[in-house]
């Protein structure tokens, strides 16, 4: 596995202009990989290109394009433009998405909304793999695609539907990509989930009880060393175990029949509250 970060091989990495993408795109230069950059904001993908840059041993070991993942030729154009001065990636790491401040009344928004957060956070994954797959799996070399997804899109809190909807979405797909490439007569690629947890990105301030971007690219690489699906990242304030209980609580809605979304329904509050307090291995 460790054969990806060595010296000279290719990660692209889009959302790549801060937080998670931009530490993963630090982190990577800093192992000697050649770093193909994606973001939309282009005043802030050339800052980030200079601090990769110099990580990464000069400008020529760097390619950084402003653009949205949500177009699809421009994507397809970025790979070309990757395999002519590169190669095939050893890492794709599909990280750009849009997150809206909604509300519980989200669900109800209007419908450019929705095709908007679905554009960039479920098209955008889309576009990466359609544009870089094909030449991956062609260079016949061991190579990984990541799909940034969200603990939002496993558990359903409320208060922002759309998020909640398109992460799900990127779940069951890369869920399914898994699957594919994985039965693909001599495929050497796989494909797997980054959920992190709470997380300090972008302009937020650091809070405590968040992790810092960092935190997440190291349990991601850890994570991808051990050839792991999915990568659901802790923080200070939650607990593997705690999100191995939600988690569990939320698919046991399904096979108990309980409402949608018990966990936040009043009428199992109290019953949520004490399984939180239980041990998993006694049930």
């Amino acid at each position: 596995m460790t054969e990806l970060f060595h010296k000279d091989r290719v990660a692209v990495v889009t959302g790549a202009a801060s937080g998670i993408g931009r530490s993963a795109a630090l982190t990577l230069a800093a192992q000697g990989m050649r770093i193909a950059m994606v973001d939309v904001d282009a005043d802030r993908l050339a800052s980030a290109a200079g601090e990769v840059e110099g990580k990464a041993g000069g400008a020529d070991r760097v390619l950084a394009k402003a653009f949205d993942v949500a177009d699809a030729k421009a994507m397809s154009n970025f790979a070309q433009e990757v395999l002519d001065r590169f190669e095939a990636p050893a890492l794709l790491m599909n990280n750009a998405a849009m997150f809206v401040h909604g509300g519980e009344g989200d669900v109800l928004a209007p419908l450019d909304l929705w095709h908007r957060v679905f554009a960039v956070n479920f098209f955008g994954v889309l576009n990466g793999v359609a544009a870089f797959a094909p030449a991956m799996l062609a260079s016949g070399a061991r190579a990984m695609i990541v799909n940034t997804g969200s603990k939002q899109g496993l558990t359903h809190p409320p208060g922002n539907p759309s998020y909640n909807t398109v992460k799900a979405a990127v779940n069951a797909y890369t869920q399914n990509l898994a699957r594919d490439l994985r039965e693909r007569p001599g495929s050497k690629v796989s494909a797997h989930l980054l959920v992190p947890g709470w997380t300090t990105t972008g302009d937020s301030t650091h809070r405590p009880g968040a992790w810092l971007p960092e935190q997440v690219v190291a349990h991601m690489l850890a994570a991808l060393v051990r050839d792991d699906f999915y990568i659901i990242c802790p923080d200070d304030e939650t607990t593997p175990e705690m999100d191995r209980k939600r988690i569990l609580w939320q698919a046991f809605d399904m096979v108990e029949n309980r409402p949608a979304l018990s966990r936040w329904h009043p009428d199992y509050k109290d019953a949520f509250a004490a399984y939180m307090l239980r041990d998993l291995d006694r049930g």
